[in-house]
């Protein structure tokens, strides 16, 4: 018998034809320079996703892979390893098989954990194999409810005592900004809430005050979820703990307010953008999480159609005009102008960014943030911009007709210029250049594409199932039995992954617009946006529409879901 050779779990993924030779160089280079495995480094390029790596990792020692969303350890194993060593280690007891325990593990090499836990425990332990990050967040499911140590069980903890945290004075403000103690109870629950958004993969928290209690909401997938409510007492506490992180002015009840919490979370560094407004029973805070592992992300990553990915390359490989990106707030513009950027952003090219604020930083560009109460606007930064010889100009912002008189004197001298501007869709945002002012002889001769888009939630990969969609459905998205008769409908039934919404992760859908000679001739006529939507579809555009319903047809969305945030626009 031919003796098994083991190629690695870099091997099997080669094998598998899920990673290139190339990937794997890169991955290497990137582990020697930074001390991370090689696992670590294919991770967080996006080459291959946890779930691929702790499977090859698992086929490569010979041991079980295990899916820790879609089963339930008894609380009886749980309780068998201290939590501060499942914590420690990244593991966590899975199973008991006569006196042999089943621990998870994402690295069945770590022998060193494993004689701890011999010693520990007296018995035998067995490796199985499963993501890192899966094992992290089971470790905060599992030991937070076991221990009281979750959002709730402290909300909880809270409510059923009658402990008065309510803060009316200066003197109340002062004994919390000294609360440096983690061990404090309101900065424990304040820790919790910002952890739990995390690991639900929060874009945004919500702290708002009623007459009779604080709601908390967290925005997943771009849609609000109520998670807890905290007693009305805390209220002052809360609101004076996250001030307290943001840097701000814990006696100012009376006025908006703006600052920034910087804070490291397990391995991950985030930044949170936090607003505060004054409400008629107390101040509301919104915290916007930024995460920079979701700006490394490259054009292909995005979802483009393919001749649409042809046609922006060819645009931001432009020496000069202006490049808009339309879309409401939370449409991931930021993300595609920073994907764009990083794929121009070399050695070679010098690239200077004005934004309002700088929402991520990205290493080797210039990047200036508005600071309107000392007069630095946009139209002031882009004018000092012009001076700096830059190549490449990004303004966070075109709202007035001087940013959007100075953005366009930058592309006609010989600099390529991305923005943004808020309209709902591609052809909309000629029109609302020249209500602004702009004449249209400017923008037809500056502006060479126009890019809207929207996020639509993808469906579960976990619990994702084939169905067939009903004729009202089919006909609501214009899909026609032919299309449908190739199409792969796909739905999720819901599971512990996607919290039982059946959707996990966005998707952009787009609607690229190429100024062609055709539409810069109307544009110069000043004719109706439905003028230049028709001339820019016989020309090749696709609607938002019609790419979400391509996305459908793959599987990757629901029908629902794209007509909840595109429509079909009537010719």
């Amino acid at each position: 018998m031919a003796k098994r050779v083991n190629i690695g779990f870099v091997g099997i993924l080669q094998k598998k034809g899920a990673i290139s030779a190339a990937q794997v160089e890169e991955a290497q280079t990137m582990s020697k320079s930074t001390g991370i495995s090689v696992a670590e480094a294919l991770i967080k390029l996006s080459y291959a996703s946890s779930d691929d790596v702790a499977r090859a990792i698992a086929e490569e020692y010979g041991r079980e892979y295990v899916d820790l969303a879609n089963y339930v350890i008894p609380l009886q194993v749980i309780e068998l390893v201290p939590e501060s060593i499942a914590r420690e280690n990244t593991i966590l007891p899975y199973q008991e098989d006569d006196e042999v325990l089943r621990v998870v593990c994402s690295d069945p090499n770590d022998i060193e954990t494993f004689d701890k836990l011999r010693f520990v425990l007296n018995r035998p332990i067995e490796p199985v194999i499963a993501p890192r990050e899966a094992i992290m967040e089971a470790v905060n499911r599992y030991y937070g409810q076991s221990i009281g140590e979750s959002a709730d069980s402290l909300i909880q903890e809270f409510t059923d005592t009658a402990i008065d945290f309510t803060e009316t004075t200066d003197a109340g403000s002062a004994a919390i900004a000294g609360a440096t103690d983690s061990d404090a109870p309101i900065v424990r629950l304040c820790d919790m809430i910002i952890s739990e958004a995390v690991q639900l993969r929060a874009s945004d928290i919500h702290i708002e005050p009623f007459e009779d209690r604080v709601r908390v909401r967290y925005r997943i997938d771009g849609m609000l979820v109520e998670r807890d409510t905290i007693p009305k007492r805390l209220q002052g506490s809360v609101t004076s703990r996250f001030k307290i992180l943001a840097r701000l002015d814990i006696a100012e009840r009376r006025r908006t307010q703006d600052g920034r919490i910087k804070l490291t979370l397990g391995d991950k560094e985030l930044d949170l953008r936090v607003s505060v407004i004054p409400t008629n029973h107390g101040q509301s805070i919104v915290m916007r999480i930024l995460d920079k592992d979701n700006i490394r992300v490259s054009l292909t990553q995005l979802g483009f159609a393919e001749s649409d990915y042809k046609k922006l390359q060819t645009l931001i490989r432009r020496p000069n005009g202006i490049i808009l990106v339309t879309g409401p707030t939370g449409s991931g513009k930021t993300t595609s102008l920073y994907a764009s950027l990083n794929e121009l952003n070399t050695p070679t090219r010098k690239i200077i960014t004005a934004e309002d604020p700088v929402e991520y930083y990205l290493p080797g560009i210039n990047q200036v943030e508005i600071k309107h109460s000392i007069g630095l606007d946009f139209a002031r930064v882009i004018r000092a911009m012009l001076r700096q010889a830059p190549n490449i100009i990004l303004v966070g912002e075109m709202r007035d007709l001087e940013t959007a008189q100075m953005g366009i004197q930058a592309s006609l001298t010989g600099h390529l210029v991305f923005s943004t501007l808020h309209t709902n869709d591609a052809p909309g945002a000629i029109t609302r250049l020249v209500d602004m002012g702009v004449p249209p002889y400017l923008v037809s001769s500056s502006v060479i594409g126009i890019m809207a888009q929207r996020l639509v939630r993808t469906v579960c990969a976990k619990c994702k199932q084939p169905y067939v969609p009903s004729e009202i459905e089919l006909r609501e998205g214009g899909i026609t039995p032919e299309m449908a008769a190739k199409a792969t409908f796909m739905k999720g039934k819901g599971c512990s992954s996607c919290n039982k919404s059946g959707y996990r992760g966005r998707q952009a859908v787009f609607e690229l617009m190429v100024m062609t000679p055709t539409v810069r001739e109307l544009t110069f006529k000043q004719v109706s946006t439905g003028e230049i939507r028709r001339a820019a579809r016989k020309e090749g555009m696709s609607l938002l529409y019609e790419d979400g319903i391509r996305k459908v047809l793959k599987g990757m969305t629901t029908i629902e879901e794209v007509l909840r945030v595109a429509r079909n626009v009537e010719n």
